[in-house]
Protein backbone atom coordinates (compact mmCIF):
# COMPACT_ATOMS: atom_id res chain seq x y z
CA UNK A 1 0.00 0.00 0.00
CA UNK A 2 3.22 2.32 0.61
CA UNK A 3 3.57 2.28 -2.98
CA UNK A 4 0.24 2.83 -4.04
CA UNK A 5 -0.05 6.41 -1.76
CA UNK A 6 3.75 7.31 -3.19
CA UNK A 7 1.98 7.38 -6.77
CA UNK A 8 -0.76 9.14 -5.44
CA UNK A 9 1.30 11.53 -3.54
CA UNK A 10 3.54 12.21 -6.66
CA UNK A 11 -0.25 12.75 -8.82
CA UNK A 12 -1.35 15.01 -6.39
CA UNK A 13 2.08 17.03 -6.76
CA UNK A 14 1.88 16.78 -10.63
CA UNK A 15 -1.92 17.86 -10.70
CA UNK A 16 -1.12 21.12 -8.22
CA UNK A 17 2.34 21.74 -10.08
CA UNK A 18 0.71 21.83 -13.73
CA UNK A 19 -1.91 24.16 -12.59
CA UNK A 20 0.74 26.89 -11.31
CA UNK A 21 2.16 26.74 -14.40
CA UNK A 22 5.27 24.34 -13.12
CA UNK A 23 5.24 22.21 -16.49
CA UNK A 24 8.99 20.34 -16.16
CA UNK A 25 8.31 19.64 -12.23
CA UNK A 26 4.24 18.31 -13.30
CA UNK A 27 5.52 16.29 -16.39
CA UNK A 28 8.62 14.66 -13.75
CA UNK A 29 6.24 14.08 -10.63
CA UNK A 30 3.81 12.54 -13.20
CA UNK A 31 6.27 10.46 -14.74
CA UNK A 32 7.70 9.05 -11.08
CA UNK A 33 3.95 8.62 -10.31
CA UNK A 34 3.23 6.38 -13.44
CA UNK A 35 6.44 4.50 -13.04
CA UNK A 36 5.19 3.68 -8.99
CA UNK A 37 2.10 2.56 -10.14
CA UNK A 38 2.69 0.18 -13.06
CA UNK A 39 5.31 -1.37 -10.72
CA UNK A 40 2.24 -1.65 -8.06
CA UNK A 41 0.42 -3.49 -10.44
CA UNK A 42 2.74 -5.75 -11.40
CA UNK A 43 3.45 -6.60 -8.09
CA UNK A 44 0.16 -7.02 -7.41
CA UNK A 45 -0.42 -9.16 -10.47
CA UNK A 46 2.27 -11.42 -9.25
CA UNK A 47 0.75 -11.87 -5.79
CA UNK A 48 -2.64 -12.48 -6.90
CA UNK A 49 -1.21 -15.38 -9.19
CA UNK A 50 0.62 -16.49 -6.38
CA UNK A 51 -2.32 -16.73 -3.91
CA UNK A 52 -4.37 -18.27 -6.31
CA UNK A 53 -1.84 -21.33 -7.11
CA UNK A 54 0.90 -21.82 -5.00
CA UNK A 55 -0.11 -20.43 -1.98
CA UNK A 56 -3.20 -22.21 -2.02
CA UNK A 57 -4.01 -23.87 1.39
Amino acid sequence: MTLLKWALIFLVISIIAGLLGFTGISAGAADIARFLFYIFVVIFLVLLVLGLTIFRA
